[in-house]
């Protein structure tokens, strides 16, 4: 069977966009507040209207009972259609606008009435009331139809009751009166409606605008897609609104900026406190892709202001990338030094061969004994004062790097740290950024020298490396800590500005210190106190060695073919 197209079902119910369903429901508000306030104005109206009519009849009533010549006259003459009490209460009938007026005796015979054939006859109402001396009104039937009644008794000059007063307000007048009104209320409630229906169109284009004339499922499932994007991708976001509070936090973002929940609705220097970071999400600091150091992590941030005057920023990690990248870099060191020693290495085997092709067999011997005992040599000064061999291994392999690149690299006669440090990795992070920014400093420049001081001091670590460099200016040891911040054109991995602000985080997350200073001779100092590195000393024993000569450089010693040492400790 060939596919059909399926038929277009005629779709009822409201429209789709947020336009016109909200324009539909305002309008529809509007008319039943209208039509609402329409009923409860005629409710009361024709109420209102029944009792002005009641009293109007009761006024005319009282009005005609207080002559005196209608009592008179009623007393003194018979009920004819000619007699003075009917010709008295026609005058007041045509002059008052009422629908009768009629005099009665005590029995209920009439003496007037707007018919003069029904002189004399019995009155079609109930009177008893107004003959006991009541004043009364209502709303009746009555022989002449309906119509809004007052009956009062009717006294002689002693105040005795001869009679009684009935006066009608014909009940059709009293309609067309609320008839009449009718229109001009509609009038004002339809002027009403079209003001209402204009606001609501101005507000539902307002609306319109500020949605981008989205449907209402349109923005549940924009909502839905959001909460389900910013929980799902791996970059932190932090909204701000216009006063620098935080509006959004995703998961990643808290993570990364180490906060909870509480944080939303916070002012940001509240929330994260003072600092770098807190500067690149406000917009303090400008530009993009800015480094900081948000606890142990490496932050790269991006802000973008949004039209409310708020801004959206995003957050990646790049821990693992500057490690990398760190790590990158000395492996490039460490390339270029086989390089040159796979060179010095050819040499010293031309030197080799020539001796022995020469049967200067001594020589031979003592040549291959000055290449080995330096491999030796230099292993030996750095772990007979460094115990620990993840720091011995890289200061080996630092002086190897620092060789290449023309610089002396010294361990200080000071130096001996025993092996009972509780992190040596985060050692390691310390001293290698500090002897890296040393050989940076120092680099081709004449006597270049870097000098690496390592003690204990009961539990507390003390770690000092000096340069023979430029020296960094006292107006800016304080900035050289900041994230991002650094005199060096950056590396092909990435951006500078990372390494010191490392070890500032380190030494304060273990409480302790670091600080720049000028060291003897010109160059710059830095000094960092971690307490509490090493673990308590165990008992005392016999000694675990000699101590490393005083004042021994870890300098390689060049053999006759120039070579440098390049094997670390075994």
């Amino acid at each position: 069977m060939s596919p059909r197209t399926p038929a277009r079902r005629l779709r009822l119910g409201l429209p789709r966009r947020m336009f016109s369903q909200v324009l539909l429901m305002q309008v529809t508000i509007a008319a039943g507040v209208a039509v609402l306030a329409t009923g409860l104005f005629l409710a009361p109206l024709g109420q209102q209207l029944d009792a002005q009519a009641m009293r109007r009849a009761l006024a005319i009533a009282q009005t005609t009972a207080a002559q005196p010549q209608i009592a008179e006259d009623f007393r003194t003459s018979r009920p004819t259609p000619d007699g003075p009490v009917q010709r008295e209460a026609e005058r007041i009938r045509r002059a008052s606008g009422a629908e009768y007026v009629v005099v009665m005796n005590l029995r209920g015979v009439r003496w007037s009435h707007t018919d003069p054939a029904r002189i004399g006859g019995v009155v079609s109402t109930d009177p008893s009331r107004a003959l006991a001396g009541e004043e009364v009104m209502g709303i009746d039937s009555g022989t002449l139809g309906r119509s809004a009644r007052g009956k009062v008794p009717l006294r002689d000059g002693d105040g005795r009751i001869i009679g009684a007063v009935s006066v009608g307000i014909e009940y059709n007048s009293v309609r067309a009166k609320l008839v009449h009104a009718i229109p001009g209320l509609f009038a004002y409630a339809g002027a009403a409606l079209a003001i209402g229906a204009l606001a609501a169109y101005l507000i539902s284009r307002r609306v319109q605008r500020q949605t981008r004339d989205l449907a209402f499922s349109d923005i549940s499932a924009l909502l839905s897609e959001r909460e389900a994007m910013l929980h799902g991708i791996k970059e932190g976001v932090v909204a701000l609104d216009r006063t620098g509070r935080v509006r959004l936090l995703n998961d990643e973002a808290r993570r990364l900026l180490g906060i909870g929940e509480e944080a939303v609705g916070r002012p940001l220097d509240e929330a994260l406190g003072s600092g770098r970071t807190t500067d690149v999400l406000a917009g303090r600091v400008t530009g993009t892709d800015l480094l900081t150091v948000r606890g142990p992590r490496v932050l790269v941030a991006n802000r973008m202001p949004t039209d409310d005057g708020g801004a959206v920023a995003t957050l990646r990690d790049r821990t693992e990338l500057e490690r990398i990248g760190r790590e990158l870099d000395s492996t490039r060191g460490l390339i270029d030094a086989l390089r040159a020693q796979d060179h010095e290495h050819a040499n010293r085997m031309h030197t080799l061969l020539g001796l022995l092709e020469l049967e200067m067999y001594e020589d031979a011997v003592e040549f291959v004994g000055e290449v080995v005992g330096d491999h030796r040599v230099t292993a030996e000064q750095v772990t007979e004062k460094v115990h620990d061999p993840l720091l011995a291994a890289l200061l080996v392999g630092k002086s190897t790097v620092a060789a290449e690149r023309g610089v002396a690299l010294w361990v200080s006669d000071r130096t001996l740290l025993p092996d009972r440090l509780i992190d040596p990795r985060g050692l390691v992070t310390v001293l290698g950024n500090l002897v890296d920014n040393a050989l940076d400093a120092v680099g081709g420049t004449a006597h270049a020298r870097v000098e690496v001081e390592l003690r204990a001091e009961g539990r507390t670590a003390v770690l000092r490396v000096r340069d023979t460099g430029p020296g960094i200016p006292a107006d800016r040891r304080e900035l050289i800590f900041t994230d991002g911040w650094s005199t060096k054109q950056p590396p092909a991995h990435g951006k500078r500005g990372i390494g010191l602000s490392l070890v500032h985080r380190l030494a304060d997350r273990q409480g302790g210190s670091v600080r720049v200073g000028e060291a003897e001779g010109g160059g710059a100092e830095f000094t960092v106190v971690l307490p509490e590195a090493l673990a308590e000393e165990p008992s005392r024993g016999p000694a675990a060695g000699p101590a490393a000569a005083v004042g021994d450089p870890v300098r390689p010693q060049r053999a006759p073919g120039g070579s440098l040492p390049r094997e670390p400790p075994r």
